[in-house]
């Protein structure tokens, strides 16, 4: 059975030839946001990468592996599809501001950060494929119905936000239909649930307890981070008023009945 360091040495040089010439793409184009794409999709490439190394029990490789791909690749389609032909992300920008005639080495050190994420964000699916008992345990089971649930979460409140900016009586007005009646950012909550299933999955493996860095990761990047801090940013500047009593009735994260203002 190879190591688990051996895994994350390959990992890590895929993923060091990955970000490196996303990195010169995004040198031509002058859009850094073509990462966030490549970042979701890193993910079923280092799943693919420790299934074709470890010799372990074949159904559960197979279902770790099914799971990564079908979110990542799902994501990041749905990551291109919102910034193909557009201006680059004002996260980026503001950036290049920031750094100035640094912001080139900067962006690259930014890039090789995202790559060092995702080496560390992909634990679970290293410690599932190298798990070598021969039969699923459940909770791989459990953790596989947690991700199922989440990913058609995750589709359906991305499907739903989609729809409603491209209806041109919308404009201006803020998405509180489906599920962002009862949370502020559906998407990020299935999103932090899809890391849930994968450290359930992972707890039926030896160690597998370690992974929930994992989901602790996530839910900081979510909420703290890049995910809900900036974005209620940006929303409150677009939409005003509307926004801000959004936000005094709906939950910002886990979907719950409306409170009163």
């Amino acid at each position: 059975m190879i190591a688990l360091t051996d895994l994350f040495i390959y990992g890590a040089i895929a993923l060091l030839l990955l970000f490196t010439f996303t990195w010169l793409i995004q040198l031509q184009t002058k859009n850094a946001a073509i990462v966030d794409t490549i970042w979701s999709a890193s993910f079923p490439m280092l799943a693919i990468i420790y299934f074709i190394f470890v010799n372990g029990y074949m159904p559960r490789q197979l279902l770790i592996l099914g799971a990564v791909c079908c979110w990542g690749f799902r994501l990041a389609f749905h990551l291109y599809q919102r910034t193909v032909g557009q201006p680059e992300d004002v996260r980026y920008t503001a950036l290049r501001k920031e750094w100035g005639d640094k912001q080139n080495i900067l962006m690259l050190r930014f890039y090789y950060f995202q790559a060092i994420l995702a080496l560390v964000l992909s634990l679970p699916f290293a410690l599932i494929m190298v798990n070598p008992a021969e039969e699923l345990n459940y909770f791989e089971i459990i953790g596989g119905v947690i991700w199922f649930v989440a990913l058609i979460g995750e589709t359906i409140a991305d499907n739903q936000l989609k729809k409603f900016k491209e209806s041109p009586s919308n404009k201006g007005k803020v998405c509180d239909r489906g599920l962002w009646y009862y949370s502020r950012h559906p998407n990020y909550f299935f999103e932090w649930m899809i890391w849930i299933g994968f450290f359930v999955m992972a707890l039926s493996s030896p160690f597998g307890y370690i992974s929930i860095i994992c989901p602790i990761a996530m839910w900081f990047f979510l909420t703290k981070v890049t995910g809900i801090k900036y974005t209620e940013e940006q929303m409150v500047k677009s939409r005003g008023q509307k926004f801000i009593e959004y936000q005094k009735t709906t939950s910002p994260f886990i979907p719950l009945p409306k409170r009163k203002p």
